[in-house]
């Protein structure tokens, strides 16, 4: 009895080992810069060397969100929708707020990195992944469907909360440039806070039919390792997030000198923080849609903006004053035409239940175009 116990321990420690390797990555990552960031840090000047430690932090910070992504997953699979979704986008929002507090924290006074990334992040979202969902979705089953009213409700809440915060400060007077004054910043984050929390007592309490779709044709699989327990998962996924809170930092520093030293586009930083984020989310909206899920699909796309925006601003706003940081919200430029017209082609795609080919397509020709602005705006 003995033996079977230990054989059936040795066996879990294995199974435990195997599936969660990278874990040991990120930490190794992790105290290696811990010890010698300082030497690694210093040879930036030299381009091989600063592509060689970009390259290596982003993978291991991107491999970490995987795995966060991937326990979110299992815990959406043993709670059901709304709740595992919510969890999977609480955690890379969390995750995104960490990147951009490092980034202001350690570089020097970018005012519109917060705006830049959060712009970024819509645009991903709402026409890289939405469009590519789609494309892949209707290409594999032509129509696909969703719950209208849900769709309706997050587009309810993600319109007025990118208009305010990403346009309104543009014609604010209270302040010089694309700023909000103390009072104005106040009620969005209380504003901001607010919409989001009666949004939750929506998604899980009143309307919670709004954000299903009855049962997947093909089930929701979870992706291998679903056999431990919800303790077991909720402890995994909060140890690959302790190990982004470093080594978001130390990818902050690559960063800036890309930005600053060699003059890069100054969205460019706000663009990799949100590609960060948001690549294992759209992998998960694509794979959904594949799969002839595109509810969870569209849960895990708008959900994932409504809660960038929704908790993201008023966390920032609040950093932005304790370290005494400027922050601009307000679009400049071709931008401010841009986000209208995403908002706007996401309200026709998500008004009849049903999805095709040609509303993917759109979603990524805007989505190719904001690329573009980056570098030729």
């Amino acid at each position: 009895m003995g033996n079977a116990t230990k054989s059936i321990k040795s066996n879990g420690v294995l199974a435990l080992m195997r599936d969660e390797w990278f874990l040991g990555i990120s930490v190794a990552s992790s105290l290696a810069f811990l010890r010698f960031g300082d030497s690694i840090m210093a040879g930036l000047a030299n381009p091989l060397w600063l592509a060689l430690v970009f390259v290596w932090l982003f993978a291991v910070v991107l491999g970490s969100v995987f795995s966060v992504v991937r326990h979110a997953d299992h815990l959406a699979v043993r709670l059901g929708e709304p709740y595992g979704t919510l969890i999977l986008t609480l955690a890379v929002t969390a995750i995104e707020v960490i990147s951009i507090s490092a980034m202001m924290l350690h570089g020097a006074n970018n005012p519109t990195l917060v705006r830049d990334t959060l712009f970024a992040v819509v645009m991903i979202i709402l026409n890289g992944m939405v469009g590519l969902s789609l494309l892949v979705g209707g290409w594999r089953h032509r129509e696909q469907q969703y719950n209208l009213q849900g769709a309706n409700a997050y587009l309810t809440v993600i319109i007025p909360l990118a208009v305010l915060s990403l346009l309104l400060p543009n014609y604010t007077v209270t302040t010089a440039g694309p700023t909000l004054s103390t009072v104005q910043e106040a009620f969005l984050a209380v504003m901001a806070l607010g919409l989001y929390a009666t949004f939750l007592a929506i998604q899980t309490g009143w309307h919670r039919g709004y954000f299903t779709l009855g049962e997947d044709k093909d089930g929701h699989h979870p992706p291998p390792g679903g056999s431990r327990s919800l303790t077991a998962h909720t402890v995994l996924l909060a140890a690959y997030m302790l190990p982004v809170v470093f080594l978001a930092e130390q990818l902050a520093q690559p960063i800036d000198y890309l930005i600053e030293v060699l003059h890069a586009p100054a969205g460019l930083g706000g663009l990799i923080i949100a590609a960060l984020v948001a690549t294992p989310e759209a992998i998960a909206a694509v794979r959904a849609a594949r799969a002839n899920q595109m509810q969870r699909s569209v849960n895990i796309s708008l959900g994932s903006v409504l809660a960038t925006i929704g908790l993201t601003v008023p966390t920032m706003l609040v950093i932005s004053h304790v370290i005494g940081r400027k922050m601009d919200l307000g679009l400049q430029n071709a931008d401010v035409v841009l986000l209208p017209l995403t908002l706007v082609v996401s309200v026709v795609t998500f008004t009849s239940g049903r999805t095709n080919i040609l509303q993917g397509v759109v979603h990524l020709l805007l989505f190719a175009a904001f690329v573009m602005l980056i570098f030729e705006g």
